[in-house]
């Protein structure tokens, strides 16, 4: 297993209140989808969470949180939030609610 699956469950218990998931796994985590778009991705470093390219500065800004970068190139409008800044439930709520919130602007697929 290649993502924090304790992880994966606060992720969904966060998730709860919405419609529209599913559940993929890919590129070794496991990422929640909203209406077929990515909204997060658990790893085994952290949560890679959507925040649009608007959003995009002031996720970096918050602590716990660096560039996602997959490929070499930075992926502008994700972020990859370290465990430390997901440990409390509150944290990590604010941060899967600010995916989803982007993630529910886009058109479904």
């Amino acid at each position: 297993m290649a993502y924090d699956e304790t992880l994966a469950e606060r992720v969904r218990g966060s998730l709860a209140g919405h419609t529209g998931i599913d559940e993929r796994r890919m590129f070794g985590g496991l990422a929640f989808m909203l209406g077929g778009n990515m909204c997060c991705r658990v790893t085994e470093h952290g949560l890679m969470v959507r925040v649009g390219p608007d959003g995009y500065e002031d996720a970096l800004a918050q602590p716990h949180a660096g560039v996602m970068d997959l490929t070499g190139r930075p992926m502008r409008g994700w972020v990859l939030v370290q465990m430390e800044g997901v440990e409390p439930d509150d944290a990590l709520a604010q941060w899967v609610a600010r995916g989803a919130e982007f993630t529910r602007t886009l058109p479904a697929k």
